[in-house]
């Protein structure tokens, strides 16, 4: 059952818009969760999937984001939160609990906080690793791509992580205008980067804080020199 509910509902979301589908184990990520505890009860899965950004639009982005690639993100985000309804509502016909998390619902600006992290869910369920740039890293896409995901109590198989790095490619490390990608992982400066969003928006290029200039530099496996393993 649950391998052909995983191929059905994946056709569905490919059907429906969606070029990445994957499903993780949430049992040990609900800690982290900033969602009622009774609403997650019973749902131990999320299914993660992905929109890859146009090319064309972010090749306009030199060292802040443009008005085009912040209606991008916009219209991204929209198109994530109709394919994850659509997806819960053939969970829920199917006569299981499905929950969208909005693809970009921001709680806390500050610390940057969702109702979860859609990038440990898409750890979690293989669709990349984390990058230097503290963003999913996609084979096919790169950093690229926008996320949403679903959680749900529908007999699934489960996706296991992807045990790839970024090797050698430092395209993210000197282009980002805030300096705050380094080349360990776990160095990445988050304060700094939220600093520099700020500037951003203050200055107009987008009315909300994002940046762009690291996901145009990451196209996946086509700016990847080398794969090493964890």
């Amino acid at each position: 059952m649950e391998e052909r509910n995983y191929k059905e509902l994946k056709q569905k979301a490919f059907s429906l818009g969606a070029k990445l589908f994957g499903v993780a184990s949430i049992t040990k990520l609900k800690k982290d969760f900033y969602l009622p505890p009774l609403l997650l009860k019973d749902i131990d899965l999320a299914v993660s999937l992905a929109v890859p950004l146009l090319d064309g639009v972010l090749e306009e982005i030199e060292n802040h984001p443009t008005q085009l690639y912040f209606h991008l993100y916009r219209q991204v985000n929209f198109f994530l939160d109709r394919i994850a309804f659509s997806l819960s509502t053939f969970i829920q016909d199917k006569g299981y609990l499905a929950i969208p998390i909005p693809a970009s619902q921001v709680i806390n600006w500050e610390k940057q906080i969702g109702h979860l992290s859609h990038k440990k869910v898409a750890l979690y369920a293989g669709l990349g690793w984390l990058g230097r740039n503290n963003l999913i890293v996609t084979p096919e896409y790169g950093a690229r791509v926008r996320l949403v995901t679903i959680l749900t109590n529908m007999p699934l198989a489960k996706d296991n992580p992807i045990e790839r790095d970024c090797g050698d490619c430092k395209a993210c490390v000197s282009i980002c205008p805030a300096g705050a990608i380094r080349m360990n992982v776990k160095d990445f400066d988050h304060i700094t980067c939220f600093e520099k969003l700020k500037e951003f928006k203050k200055f107009g290029f987008a009315n909300q804080y994002i940046c762009g200039v690291c996901v145009k530099a990451c196209k996946g496996e086509k700016t990847l020199t080398s794969w090493t393993k964890y």
